[in-house]
């Protein structure tokens, strides 16, 4: 019989987990998968539990919350040697990484695909000491995902996400940074914001970055210059149709490693968390996980 450890939180999703549990862990049982589980406390504790599960020879580790579970749970696995496949209950707010992979969002669908043991291999990014799954990014509009408070979330949902980010948009401001990409000319100047993606997947926006591949083994990289106000709004709209790749405000690359810094602080938003601070290197671990989703 194999053991799976499900790290879940219980926050997450208007608490919808608390109503699946009994069933989930009776259709992996009766599959021969014996689960145990464990509801997150605070912050760090689904790292260190999956990092526990790592160690204490589990087959599986399943993440069910938001994008903020999982990339504390990709914090617990990505380090160690052999880490086992990883499964994924989507049950956040947005579920960015979960919608990019075609991950099913009834648990019966999902439990199947486990019981079934139907894997793929998917690169990892890493950021200094700190991996994420999906995105990592930098710049005033980017903390928006990290300061919202997860109660608001839980109660509203997406909504949550808007009203802070026009709070935000009022009070954008431009940041000086550097950036040396593998494979391209040094850059320097004041920029809204970056992003670095792993999947075509970001923040909701699904024509953002729409040629990043889980497993490509490169990373893709949306700079945007400073503009102003009126006119970082018009880029919203046209990202929105997939249009903003045309403007001259915007930078697209694709790279393995790419090293940014600035002479202010600049914190990091990794998979909608707060990771670190510039300076940063940021490079791709490819078909570094296994996780349980259709080839």
């Amino acid at each position: 019989m194999k053991r799976a450890r499900l790290i879940y939180n219980p926050t997450s999703g208007r608490e919808e987990m608390r109503r699946l549990l009994p069933d989930i862990l009776h259709r992996l049982d009766v599959a021969g998968i014996e689960t145990s589980c464990h509801a997150t406390t605070g912050e760090g504790d689904a790292t260190r539990e999956a990092a526990e599960a790592v160690y204490r020879g589990y087959d599986i580790i399943i993440a069910a919350g938001g994008d903020g579970t999982l990339n504390e749970v990709i914090n617990g696995m990505a380090g160690k040697d052999n880490p086992p496949p990883l499964g994924v209950f989507p049950l956040g707010t947005t579920n960015d990484f979960a919608r990019a992979m075609g991950i099913p969002r009834k648990w019966e669908e999902y439990c199947d695909l486990v019981i079934r043991d139907q894997t793929r291999p998917i690169d990892i990014g890493k950021a200094n000491d700190r991996y994420f799954i999906n995105i990592a990014g930098g710049g005033s509009l980017t903390e928006l995902t990290y300061e919202v408070p997860s109660r608001l979330k839980t109660l509203i949902g997406q909504l949550a996400y808007y009203m802070k980010g026009i709070e935000k948009m009022v009070n954008l401001s431009p940041t000086e940074l550097s950036i040396h990409a593998e494979g391209y000319e040094p850059m320097h100047g004041e920029f809204m914001m970056f992003l670095i993606a792993n999947t075509n997947s970001v923040g909701g926006f699904e024509k953002l970055a729409p040629d990043a591949r889980i497993d490509d083994g490169l990373l893709d990289v949306i700079a945007v210059k400073k503009c102003k106000l009126a006119e970082f709004i018009r880029l919203v709209t046209m990202a929105l149709r997939g249009d903003h790749f045309n403007d001259s405000h915007v930078i697209y690359l694709k790279t393995k490693r790419m090293e940014v810094s600035s002479p202010k602080q600049v914190l990091l938003n990794l998979d909608g968390e707060l990771g670190g601070k510039l300076p940063a290197v940021f490079e791709i671990l490819p078909s570094h996980l296994r996780i349980f989703a259709q080839s």
